[in-house]
């Protein structure tokens, strides 16, 4: 442990002698100017450009920043005459995610989309995702992204499990490849809750992968597993709506989940910072995270999949491990 945290004041001083870069100052700059124009791009297609929006800025280790982000984030009116840089502002993340336990629903093989939705009832969230090779300090372009959560009332696709969509099911699950700046975009919907795990959004990349001309891929290995958490201010307000308020199943906070401990370091944050785009959640929210990885890591051992997507439809995993789902790789604090 003790290693570990040495290991993060050593990439905290990493990070710093990057953030000093001239291509670490144009990157913040792109990202930025990225940022407000998706916000701007998500209100007008809302047709709420002239609607005030909610704004919070997370603060930083999971016990320490939830309760941080309790006891000091607060919804803020902000207006077009706000600077962009105060709004969408966020330093490089030249630090290690730590990499967390898969779960038992990873479907292998999803297809190559950034809309995900399918129609599925909820709060429309729309997830930019932003990758940084902590070897280099620099955006990690043309890896996969995979992303998957249950939906608003708790029911996850793909798999044939008790309760869950089934085989046939896709919603909620997609893979995108990041581009120049190690970006990817998804429009998703803020997820439901299950008995026993906190509200969360499940990624893994995959390095060395290809892209096929059919909308799949192939080949790489699986760099990163994590789970992003989210504010519980933000979840109450979610669940209070419908369909949300339907699920009966008893919630799981932050602090009682087995997995969020995995999530977070002295120097890294799992909450993902966020507006609402107008007054109201069913105006959306944008969010969005920046995610040191480390590319050579191989976790396929870790990456067992209930099921695999092929031309014909969804099937069952074989040689499912269910073992190995629920423990992480060793890299978090």
């Amino acid at each position: 442990m003790r290693a570990r945290g040495k290991w993060a004041l050593h990439q905290r001083d990493t990070m710093s002698t990057c953030e000093d870069t001239e291509e670490a100052r144009e990157s913040r700059e792109r990202a930025v100017q990225r940022r407000a124009d998706t916000a701007e791009r998500l209100r007008r297609e809302r047709g709420i450009e002239e609607v005030p929006f909610l704004h919070r800025r997370t603060l930083q280790q999971f016990k320490n920043w939830e309760k941080s982000t309790h006891q000091k984030s607060s919804s803020l009116n902000y207006n077009s005459s706000t600077p962009v840089s105060t709004l969408f502002g966020a330093t490089p993340n030249c630090i290690l995610a730590p990499d967390n336990a898969n779960g038992p629903y990873f479907v292998f093989g999803e297809r190559i989309r950034s809309n995900v939705t399918e129609s599925q009832p909820g709060i429309p969230l729309h997830l930019e995702l932003r990758f940084i090779d902590i070897n280099t300090c620099r955006p990690a372009p043309n890896i996969l992204v995979d992303i998957w959560s249950c939906n608003a009332t708790g029911v996850y696709s793909g798999v044939s499990a008790a309760g869950e969509g089934g085989l046939k099911s896709t919603f909620l699950r997609g893979v995108q490849q990041t581009n120049a700046d190690g970006v990817v975009n998804f429009d998703t919907i803020f997820p439901g809750h299950y008995s026993g795990r906190a509200t969360h959004e499940h990624i893994i990349t995959h390095t060395g992968a290809t892209l096929n001309a059919n909308g799949t891929y192939s080949g790489g290995h699986v760099s990163h597993l994590s789970q992003l958490f989210f504010d519980t201010p933000l979840v109450n307000a979610v669940e209070a709506t419908a369909p949300y308020n339907t699920n009966k199943i008893p919630r799981t906070s932050n602090d009682a989940d087995l997995f969020t401990g995995y999530s977070a370091t002295a120097a890294y944050d799992p909450f993902p910072e966020y507006i609402v785009l107008g007054d109201q959640l069913s105006h959306g929210i944008f969010a969005w995270a920046e995610i040191g990885i480390n590319l050579s890591n191989n976790w396929d051992q870790y990456a067992s999949w209930a099921a695999y997507l092929a031309a014909d439809g969804g099937h069952d995993n074989p040689n499912f491990n269910m073992g190995v789902v629920g423990t992480p790789p060793n890299t978090h604090g």
